[in-house]
């Protein structure tokens, strides 16, 4: 088995159960959901499950803009720190759910922790 975050979590079908417990937690998220008005979510979750398989450490089938081009129009709209935040502890509930042990979802919140100046556009 390989040390890879993404075999640690499951592999692909843990990734596709996360992503789409995550973006039910997100859009019922009063903090963040409105930045996924108008959004065609069932593109947005295969990106987002693209993205994450490359992050940690699974096949790159990643495709999507970097993040800086990817959110740019959101910094525009208010995105700040206190969003992302939200996104990240979002992700953690989620994985925490599916069970996940503690230090895996530290290790994901670092992993996610390192797109923070992108997604912000610092």
């Amino acid at each position: 088995m390989s040390d890879a975050l993404f075999d640690q979590l499951g592999g692909e079908a843990a990734v596709n159960a996360a992503v789409d417990i995550f973006y039910r937690k997100v859009l019922a998220d009063d903090r963040i959901s409105r930045f996924f008005d108008g959004v065609d979510m069932e593109k947005q979750a295969a990106k987002q499950k693209a993205f994450l398989t490359m992050a940690f450490g699974g096949p790159h089938n990643y495709t999507g803009k970097d993040m800086r081009d990817g959110h740019a129009s959101l910094v525009k709209d208010g995105l700040n720190d206190s969003h992302f935040d939200a996104v990240v502890e979002n992700l953690g509930a989620t994985l925490k759910e599916l069970g996940v042990a503690d230090d895996l979802i530290g290790q994901v919140a670092a992993v996610a922790e390192t797109t923070r100046n992108d997604v912000l556009g610092k």
